[in-house]
C-alpha cells in the first residue's frame, strides 16, 4: 500500500433540505405519508432504509386497518427480540394522528423471558393462541414465536388478521424456510392482510424472497437512501470506501481509527481468513492502538482509555461474550442516556452484533474489517452510521480489506474476498443513486420534472429530475416492458438485478481485469443469461427490456462516478452533485441510446479508482492471477452470440464478419463459427 488513506468508491453529499425529519399535520415523516396512501392495499411491501421510520409508518397503516378496514387484530413480527421495543405504545394523537399505538405489556412477547426455540416457547405460542381469541387488538412476537403458533394454529387462525413482518429479507421462498412457506400459504388463503418491512434493496443471495406470483399481488413502497439522505437536517456528507492492509488487521485499523470519531468497528469472524483467531486479543489490540487502558465503568462496563492527547474515551466491548458483563454493556448501550448524551459512549467493538436494528444515531464511522459475504448485511452495517443527530455532519463506512499477495498460496481466496467487496461497493452506489426512469426517445416530458434553463426539447438529449429526486432519462432504441410483472421489475427491482450480476465472480473478474474483454459480453451476453435465468416466466421481449433496464442503470450510475473523478488524483468529488455527474455524462454524447450503452464496460470507473487505492505491482499481480484462467467459449454463450448474430443481420442485412474492426462483431462470429464447428463435429460422430 502507499499510503493509509481510504479510497472512497462514493463520497454523496446531500442536499441537506431537512424534510426527512419534517412531520406533516398527522404527525407522518415523508417515507411514512407514502405508505399511509398505500393503506388500502391487502399486501403492502415497505422498502426505505433504516431510520426513515418504518416501524412508525406500520402503526399509522396498521391502525387505519384496524378501524377503518374491518381488521381484527395486528400481530407484527420482529427477527429478534431487541428489535421489538421499536413497537412499543407510542402516543400518536400528541403529534396529529387520530389515535394512539397501544400495545399492551403482556402482548409484547419480545420483552416475555425464555429463548425462541420449540421446547421454550411453548408458552408464547399458546399467549398467541389466547391473544387470537381476545379482543385486543396487538401483538409484538418473534419472527420464531409467530413460526411456531402458525405450525401449531394453521393458516385459518390468521383470517382478518394484519401480519406486519419487519426485516422482510430474513424471509424467503426456499422451501427450507418455514417463514416463506407460511407467508406462501397465507397468500394462497387471501384472508389476512401483510405488511412486509425492510431495510435492504435485496436480499444478498440468490433466492427470491417470495415466488413471483407472489410478489405481484405485493404493492411496493419504495423510499431510497438517495430521497432519506438529501432530507436531512444536519448529516452532509456519507463516504463510502475500503482500505487495504497486509500483515494482520490489528496493526492497519490504528491508521483508521479516530478515537475522536464514533465509531463502530466490526471485527472478522473467527472463521474467516481475516481473523487472527483470538477474538478477545483482537479487541484487546484494538484498544490498546487507541492508548491507554484506566479500567472499566462499574455501572455501565465500558472500557475507560486515555489517549495521545490525555482524553479518556470510553468503548464499549460486544466482543466479551461472558453473560454478565455483555447484559451490563448492552443494557447501557440501550438506555435512553445512549441517545441523548452524545459523549456516553465513543467506540464500540462487535463481533455479529450492532448491526440490523441497533440504533446508536450518534455513530459516524462503520469500520468493518473483511468482506461480508451477504449485501444485505453491508447494508445493515452502513444503517448503524447513517442516522441524523445533532452535529453530526460526516458519516463513513470502510471496509477492510487483506491486500492479495501473489505469493500467497490463499491468493485465489484473497482475490474472491476482494471481488465481493468490490461488487458490494457497486451495489451500495446503486442504491444510493437516484431512481432511473427511462423512456424512449421523444417520449415527452414527464408531469413533475424539471428538464433545466430551457426545458424539453424534441430531438435532444432530455434529462428531466423531480422533486424525489427521480431521474427521467430518454434512450433511442429503448425497449419497454408489457407485462405487469416486467413492468415492476423495471420500477422496483433493478438493484436486484444488478446484485446477481455483480455478485457474479467471473463477471467482475472479466470486467475489472480482462483488457480484451468486449463490453457486450457483459452487457448483453451475462447480463442477458442472468435475466433469463432469474425471470424464466417472463417474454423474450420482456427479458430484453429488464435487461436493457438494468444494465442502462447500472451504467450510468457508474458514468457519474467516471465523470466527477478529480484529475489524476483519483478521489471523488463530495457529490452534490450524483445528477450533475449523470447529466455530464448524457450530454457528453450526441445521442444516448442503447447501443452506445451496451457499449461500455460497467466496471471500468470502478478500475480507474482502484488502481489509485492499489499497490501498482499487486494490481499486476491479481491480474495475472484472473487471466491465467480466462474461461472458453461455452456452448450455451455461442448460442447466445449466434441469437444477437442474427438480430445484427435483421438490421444490417449481413451476418458478423470475423474479420471485422469492429470487437463485438467479430465476437458474434466467432459464436457462429464455434456453432459450425460443433454441428459439424456432431455430424461426423453421428
Amino acid at each position: 500500500m502507499a499510503d493509509d488513506k481510504i479510497i472512497p468508491t462514493v463520497s454523496f453529499k446531500t442536499a441537506h433540505t431537512g424534510v426527512s425529519a419534517k412531520s406533516d399535520e398527522l404527525g407522518m415523516r415523508p417515507m411514512q405519508a407514502l405508505a399511509y396512501e398505500k393503506r388500502g392495499e391487502q399486501y403492502l411491501l415497505i422498502k426505505s432504509p433504516p431510520a426513515s421510520g418504518k416501524s412508525r409508518a406500520l402503526m399509522f397503516v396498521a391502525l387505519d386497518k384496524l378501524s377503518n378496514q374491518g381488521v381484527r387484530q395486528a400481530i407484527i413480527c420482529v427477527p429478534e427480540r431487541s428489535i421489538g421495543a421499536s413497537f412499543g405504545s407510542e402516543p400518536l394523537s400528541k403529534y396529529g394522528f387520530h389515535e394512539d399505538w397501544v400495545v399492551a405489556p403482556q402482548w409484547n412477547l419480545c420483552n416475555a423471558p425464555g429463548a425462541d426455540d420449540p421446547k421454550v416457547a411453548k408458552s408464547k405460542v399458546k399467549a398467541v393462541g389466547e391473544f387470537l381469541a381476545s379482543d385486543e387488538r396487538v401483538l409484538v412476537c418473534t419472527h420464531a414465536t409467530f413460526r411456531f403458533a402458525f405450525d401449531d394454529l394453521g393458516p385459518e387462525a390468521f383470517d382478518n388478521r394484519l401480519i406486519a413482518i419487519d426485516e422482510f429479507h430474513h424471509v424467503s421462498a426456499d422451501a427450507g424456510n418455514r417463514l416463506g412457506a407460511q407467508l406462501a400459504q397465507l397468500i394462497a388463503r387471501d384472508k389476512a392482510h401483510i405488511v412486509a418491512m425492510t431495510g435492504s434493496y435485496f436480499r444478498g443471495d440468490a433466492i427470491p424472497v417470495l415466488a413471483p406470483e407472489d410478489e405481484t399481488k405485493f404493492e411496493t413502497v419504495t423510499y431510497t437512501y438517495y430521497q432519506q439522505l438529501n432530507g436531512y437536517e444536519y448529516l452532509k456528507t456519507l463516504d463510502i470506501g475500503y482500505s487495504f492492509y497486509t500483515g494482520p488487521y490489528t496493526e492497519k485499523i490504528s491508521a483508521l481509527l479516530d478515537p475522536t470519531v464514533k465509531t463502530i468497528v466490526h471485527i472478522p469472524s473467527v472463521n474467516s481468513r481475516e481473523s487472527l483467531k483470538d477474538k478477545h486479543r483482537e479487541a484487546e489490540d484494538i484498544m490498546n492502538h487507541l492508548g491507554d487502558w484506566q479500567g472499566v465503568d462499574p455501572e455501565t462496563g465500558f472500557h475507560l482509555i486515555q489517549t495521545s492527547t490525555g482524553r479518556v474515551i470510553k468503548v464499549a466491548d460486544l466482543v466479551d461474550d461472558e453473560p454478565a458483563k455483555r447484559d451490563r454493556v448492552v443494557a447501557a448501550l440501550k438506555s435512553p442516556k445512549a441517545r441523548e448524551d452524545r459523549d456516553f459512549v465513543d467506540i464500540i467493538i462487535a463481533l455479529g452484533m450492532a448491526k440490523e436494528g441497533f440504533d446508536w444515531i450518534w455513530c459516524e464511522h462503520a469500520l468493518t474489517v473483511g468482506y461480508r459475504s451477504s449485501l444485505t448485511e453491508i447494508i445493515q452495517i452502513i444503517g448503524r452510521a447513517t442516522r441524523d443527530a445533532p452535529g453530526k455532519l460526516r458519516a463513513r463506512f470502510t471496509n477492510l480489506i487483506a491486500e492479495p499477495a501473489a505469493d500467497d498460496p490463499l491468493v485465489v481466496d484473497a482475490i474472491n474476498d476482494y471481488l465481493k467487496a468490490i461488487a458490494a461497493s457497486l451495489l451500495m452506489e446503486q442504491v444510493l443513486a437516484p431512481r432511473f426512469d427511462f423512456t424512449p426517445k421523444d417520449a415527452g416530458p414527464k408531469p413533475g420534472f424539471d428538464y433545466g434553463e430551457d426545458g424539453y426539447k424534441e430531438g435532444e438529449v432530455n434529462i428531466g429530475v423531480n422533486a424525489q429526486g427521480q431521474m427521467h432519462f430518454e434512450i433511442k432504441g429503448l425497449k419497454l416492458p408489457t407485462s405487469i410483472e416486467a413492468t415492476r421489475i423495471c420500477r422496483e427491482d433493478l438493484n436486484e438485478v444488478i446484485a446477481a450480476f455483480v455478485q457474479d465472480k467471473s463477471i467482475v473478474e472479466r470486467g475489472m481485469f480482462d483488457p480484451d474483454v468486449v463490453p457486450e459480453e457483459l452487457t448483453q451476453l451475462k447480463m442477458g443469461k442472468i435475466i433469463r435465468e432469474k425471470f424464466p416466466e417472463l417474454s423474450e421481449d420482456d427479458q430484453e427490456a429488464v435487461r436493457q433496464h438494468a444494465v442502462a442503470a447500472m451504467t450510468l450510475t457508474q458514468q457519474a462516478k467516471a465523470a466527477i473523478l478529480e484529475g489524476d488524483n483519483g478521489e471523488l468529488k463530495a457529490n452534490t452533485a450524483f445528477v450533475d455527474g449523470v447529466r455530464k455524462f448524457a450530454l457528453s454524447v450526441t445521442d444516448l441510446d442503447i447501443d452506445l450503452i451496451d457499449r461500455v464496460n460497467p466496471f471500468s470507473a470502478t478500475y480507474a479508482v482502484l488502481a489509485k487505492a492499489m499497490d501498482a505491482q499487486t494490481l499486476v499481480q491479481v491480474q495475472a492471477v484472473i487471466n491465467a484462467k480466462k474461461d472458453k467459449l461455452t456452448y450455451e454463450d455461442a448460442r447466445a452470440l449466434a441469437e444477437r448474430a442474427l438480430e445484427f443481420k435483421r438490421e444490417r442485412g449481413r451476418l458478423p464478419s470475423l474479420t471485422s474492426q469492429d470487437a463485438w462483431e467479430r465476437k458474434m462470429a466467432e459464436g457462429i463459427a464455434f456453432l459450425q464447428r460443433h454441428a459439424t463435429k456432431a455430424a461426423g460422430n453421428g
